[in-house]
Formats: structure tokens, C-alpha cells, sequence
């Protein structure tokens, strides 16, 4: 049985991750990680606590689905004095953030993920070979979330973009447009519109738009429900468990 802990035990995963491990059979959970009171009921002996190093020795393995500061205290930890291999899906990640990331993966496993699905993961693969298939076609990202997601664009869609722009050799800082407003003038042969809505309930929806002359062709994912993502990270941790330190991704977890 796996032991699992969690960052972001409060927030809308986080109480998912709770449920879901209550069904599993394979992994249980052991230990929650909070800034404030955790209010959702847990099993008897589970460890509540707002310290990083507390958690870490309280479990086999960690999904964190928290915010970028919660993550930084999490990785400083690891780094200053090692811990247990790191499930990953924050977005929002600063620099200093990233390179965090990189380090601690140096001396745990890390599987980082800016979404635990499965669909989203086959959908970074359709992208990057229709991108690099209809090179001459237009690149543009839409990502719809509810009203509360507070980073923009979300991190799938920044994945998604990644994976576009590496498939036509291009550097997607330097190509990336995320808002158009007046006199813009055309677009740009090279460039990959990433843009965001934000609205209600919705879960998540990404659309890879690829637009020609005559033709276009779109790739759309739709989460209907947060437990893909949570289910999504408990797979992942229990592979995780086995894995040399290093940095992972989904793809790696389910051998695409």
C-alpha cells in the first residue's frame, strides 16, 4: 500500500484526492498538508499539519495541486534536506520557481504535470505532429476555465503551445501572442495565439486550432469532472514510488 500526502489539501482537487484514495486499493492517504484548518473529515491516524517536513515523513509519496508558494516551501524542503518523490501539478511557476523544480528533481523524482489526464496527454501528442505536419497553417490556443483559476493562460494550454511551437522549431516566447486589441496590424506567420476565458463552473476545456486557406482543423479536450485530474495523480504516484530521481512527465507515467 502506498502512503500518500498531500499540498492543497483544502482546495477543489485537493478534497477529490481525500475521496478518491478512500476507494483505492493500492494507496491510501497518510498525511495532509494545511495552511489553515482542514475541514473535510479523513481517516483515523491521517497526519494534519502545516509542516512541510512533517508531511514529507509521513508518506511514500506527495500530489501536490496547491499554489506556486506552497510549492516553493515544499521544494525548499526536499532540497534542504531530501523527501519523497514529488507528484506535481501546480501551474503559475515563476523562474525561480522552475529552477526549484529542476534541483529538487536532482535528488528526488518529480513527475510534473500541468494536467493529470490521459486525454490531455494524447492531446500534447496529436498537436505536436499536426503542427509540425501543417506548418504553413495558423496556430491558435483557446482555454476556457471557470470563474475562480487565477493563473493565466492556463498551464495545459501553455503545454499545449510548447509543444506546437517545438514542433516547428520555434522558441515559444518569442512567438507566443496572448491578447490582440486595436490596431494590431496582420498576423504574423510564426505566431501562436494562446487566449484564455474564464467563466461559471467550467472545469476545463482547451481547443488547438490549426487554419489554413480553404481549410482548418480543430483538437478539443472538455474535463466534465475534476476526478480525471485526481485520479490522474494517484496513477502517477504509484508509479512514481518506483522511479530514480529525475524529472517525469504524464507521458512517462503512461508510456506514450
Amino acid at each position: 500500500m502506498v502512503n500518500v500526502g498531500i499540498v492543497g489539501s483544502t482546495g477543489r482537487v485537493g478534497t477529490l484526492l481525500i475521496d478518491d484514495l478512500a476507494l483505492d486499493q493500492e494507496a491510501k492517504l497518510s498525511a495532509c498538508h494545511v495552511f489553515d484548518k482542514l475541514t473535510k473529515s479523513v481517516p483515523e491516524g491521517t497526519v494534519v499539519t502545516n509542516s512541510m517536513k512533517e508531511l514529507l515523513n509521513s508518506c511514500d509519496v506527495v500530489i501536490d495541486f496547491s499554489a506556486p508558494t506552497a510549492t516553493q516551501s515544499l521544494l525548499e524542503e526536499v532540497i534542504e534536506n531530501g523527501g519523497k518523490p514529488l507528484v506535481i501539478a501546480t501551474t503559475g511557476f515563476n523562474k525561480h520557481q522552475q529552477n526549484l523544480l529542476i534541483e529538487a528533481s536532482k535528488i528526488v523524482p518529480i513527475l510534473y504535470a500541468t494536467n493529470m489526464s490521459l486525454g490531455v496527454a494524447v492531446l500534447n501528442k496529436l498537436v505536436a505532429l499536426a503542427s509540425k505536419a501543417l506548418r504553413e497553417f495558423d496556430c491558435e490556443i483557446v482555454e476556457q476555465h471557470h470563474r475562480y483559476k487565477v493563473d493565466s493562460p492556463s498551464g495545459t494550454a501553455l503545454t499545449l503551445a510548447e509543444n506546437a511551437a517545438k514542433a516547428r522549431d520555434l522558441d515559444l516566447d518569442a512567438v507566443r501572442v496572448s491578447g490582440r486589441d486595436g490596431e494590431i496590424g496582420a498576423r504574423t506567420k510564426d505566431e501562436i495565439g494562446v487566449m484564455s476565458l474564464r467563466g461559471g463552473d467550467i472545469v476545463g476545456r482547451h481547443t488547438v486550432g490549426l487554419y489554413n486557406d480553404g481549410e482548418f482543423i480543430e483538437l478539443n479536450h472538455t474535463a466534465t469532472s475534476r476526478n480525471t485530474f485526481s485520479k490522474g495523480a494517484i496513477k502517477a504516484s504509484k508509479w512514481l514510488v518506483n522511479q530514480e530521481p529525475g524529472l517525469y512527465s504524464i507521458n512517462d507515467c503512461l508510456g506514450l
